[in-house]
């Protein structure tokens, strides 16, 4: 048996590493259940694998992932398919390359031992809401379903304070609420909640994070890497929920609590199985809601808002 000098063993495990394809992946907020697959692929090594050495940053604001995109400082970025489609309108070249959460996790949220037993009772009361445009626009398409329009409510604007407004009686409902969140603070802290869910009330159903990359400079084969990895953590999510959450608790103390227990349980059947796979009828219905909604000027060609990177 031929044996290898310790210098060369170690000059092959350095080539190694150095082979490693580097990429910056920026989240839409700090680290919570809904980046799951990404963080286990992460703690199960499934980006080495990949030959990926993933660096996972948290922005210190939620509005700067995709412009760090955009400005060529990060290669993907999580978003969210409706103000994706509003910041190509505004000249941003982004492209949707990949979906992590695929189903709306927005609802219009009101108490459960409230008045409100339908959107239709929301007439003359106030809904709260933290960032206007899009969420807006989808409490329009609500409402309307109800024979209700806006001049029907008062909007209040209760920044990113929408549980505890709901609970302190500030207003009667608010749109925006994350189903996997927000139902599970209340509850938590005593008080029952109820969502309406806004793809039940009249919305196109829509992606609700995608992975976002420069449309010029996305590098295709290292996107499909990373996509590939995170399909095998999801897949090893769904096949292993208790001790997958025990990885991703294990990550920062933070994670350790009942709501993020809870919202991880929550959030597990609404990960995308297929992160690649793409709906073009998806993108192109939710266009045309935004164009119709006045939110946008015109309305692009689906296949210029989402690709599938894998497609030749």
């Amino acid at each position: 048996m031929k044996l290898v000098p310790l210098t060369t063993a170690l000059m092959f495990l350095a080539s190694q590493v150095a082979a490693q394809d580097r990429m910056t992946l920026v989240l839409d907020w700090f680290i919570n259940p809904d980046h799951g697959p990404i963080i286990i692929a992460q703690e199960n090594g499934y980006f080495a694998d990949a030959g990926l050495e993933v660096e996972i940053i948290a922005p210190a604001d939620p509005s700067d992932p995709p412009k760090m995109v955009a400005a060529g400082r990060a290669d993907l970025a999580i978003s969210y398919q409706p103000q994706l489609h509003l910041q190509i309108h505004e000249g941003l070249p982004l492209q949707r390359v990949g979906t992590l959460v695929a189903t709306p996790l927005n609802c219009l949220l009101v108490l459960e031992d409230g008045p409100i037993e339908s959107p239709a009772d929301l007439a003359g009361r106030k809904v709260g809401f933290s960032v206007g445009g899009v969420e807006e626009a989808v409490l329009g398409a609500v409402l309307n379903t109800h024979g209700l329009s806006l001049d029907d409510i008062e909007l209040v604007n209760v920044n990113w304070s929408l549980s505890p407004s709901l609970m302190s009686d500030q207003v009667d409902a608010v749109i925006g609420a994350f189903r996997n969140f927000e139902l599970n603070q209340m509850d938590i802290e005593g008080v029952s909640g109820r969502c309406f869910y806004i793809e039940e009330e009249g919305l196109p159903p829509y992606d609700e994070l995608i992975y976002v990359a420069n449309t010029d400079t996305m590098d295709r084969d290292m996107i499909t890497r990373f996509l590939g990895a995170t399909e095998i953590a999801t897949q090893y999510m769904v096949n292993h929920p208790e001790e997958s959450w025990e990885i991703f608790a294990a990550t920062s103390i933070e994670l350790q609590d009942e709501l993020n227990a809870r919202a991880w349980v929550d959030t597990l059947p609404r990960f995308a199985l297929r992160p690649t796979a793409m709906d073009i009828g998806r993108y192109a219905r939710f266009e045309a809601f935004l164009h119709e909604a006045g939110l946008i000027p015109s309305i692009n060609d689906a296949a210029t808002i989402a690709i599938d990177v894998t497609a030749p």
